[in-house]
């Protein structure tokens, strides 16, 4: 059986929860099944299709069809043809994602759905953004396939609540985190070393994800303002790991307006290996977000030995158990 794997969105250099679960997901499978025959489906200019940080995913062909993803994404929106899977002859057409993609009858499509936060909260997007979903079609979509995946029993209720969509039709596939989170012993060199080249001798709170709305960062901050008032805590810092995404100023603001300011370290984005030393010496690890589908932080935290402190909302009480 010939497989069509999706992978335009995720090579824009961006990581977030969908890029992790992707990689994760398809190089595992890469190892296990040698029954079926992987191929991926990109549109890049480029010579080699994959960026070089996607070199470890070996054993599948590739389809480029060097064309714009957005005048793609614009033809696709109005017109059914040409469907992607005859190029190939594919039987399946997997999107671990929410990007239109035309495909025949005689495909069956697979989609993951990591979470409705656009349909539930479009304001957590910019309009661009709020744009780019309506032009998916993703509620169609989705009636269209075969089958479903959501990444968390949430989802999964989520999308029958609201998309009607039949609980036989969808399948729920938890995802994994990277084996290279785990907890360091206290005498690690690496741990060391990196503790005292970024002077983290004192304890801090961390928080890893796109600084963004609905992370609920100066939720975060009133609460440290709050700890700092206590004796016990005066000594805590605050660490916001993460690029700057959309209405950021807002975050700004609430950083400059802390009494406690030159206690909040913004650390911009973290290699893995930082993250997984940031995790290990954390006191503690916050993340009280308004909307997740999954997840992954509070999991690779939970992994390297760091308490987590998380909203009861969404997906988070399922994930963290």
């Amino acid at each position: 059986m010939t497989i069509l794997v999706d992978l335009r969105p995720l090579v824009s250099g961006v990581v977030s929860g969908v890029e992790t679960y992707t990689v994760s997901l398809l190089a595992h499978l890469l190892k296990t099944d040698t029954r079926n025959r992987y191929l991926f489906f990109l549109s890049r200019f480029r010579k080699k299709p994959l960026p070089p940080e996607w070199d470890f995913l070996t054993g599948a062909g590739a389809l480029n069809w060097h064309i714009p993803n957005k005048a793609l994404d614009a033809w696709w929106g109005v017109a059914s043809w040409p469907p992607v899977d005859t190029f190939v002859n594919a039987d399946v057409v997997f999107s671990p994602h929410l990007n239109l993609l035309r495909a025949s009858p005689r495909a069956r499509r697979v989609i993951t759905i990591h979470d409705l936060s656009f349909v539930h909260y479009p304001h957590f997007f910019p309009l661009r953004k709020r744009f780019w979903h309506w032009t998916q079609h993703v509620r169609a979509q989705v009636r269209r396939a075969a089958r479903v995946i959501a990444v968390s029993e949430f989802t999964k209720k989520d999308m029958m609540a609201t998309w009607h969509l039949p609980e036989e039709k969808i399948a729920v596939v938890h995802s994994g985190i990277n084996p290279f989170y785990l907890r360091l012993p206290e005498n690690d060199a690496g741990l060391r070393a990196f503790r005292e080249q970024h002077g983290l001798a004192q304890p801090f709170v961390l928080f890893v994800g796109t600084l963004e709305p609905r992370k609920n960062i100066p939720g975060i901050i009133r609460a440290f303002n709050v700890l700092k008032g206590e004796a016990a805590f005066r000594g805590l810092s605050l660490i916001l790991v993460g690029r700057r995404g959309w209405l950021y100023d807002g975050i700004a603001r609430a950083i400059s307006g802390s009494p406690h300011r030159n206690d909040i370290r913004l650390w911009g984005s973290a290699t893995e290996e930082e993250l997984r030393y940031l995790y290990n010496l954390a006191a503690a690890f916050t993340y009280p977000s308004f909307f997740e589908g999954f997840g992954f932080p509070v999991l690779e935290a939970q992994a390297c030995g760091a308490p987590v402190i998380a909203s009861n909302v969404t997906s988070l009480p399922e994930i963290l158990g």
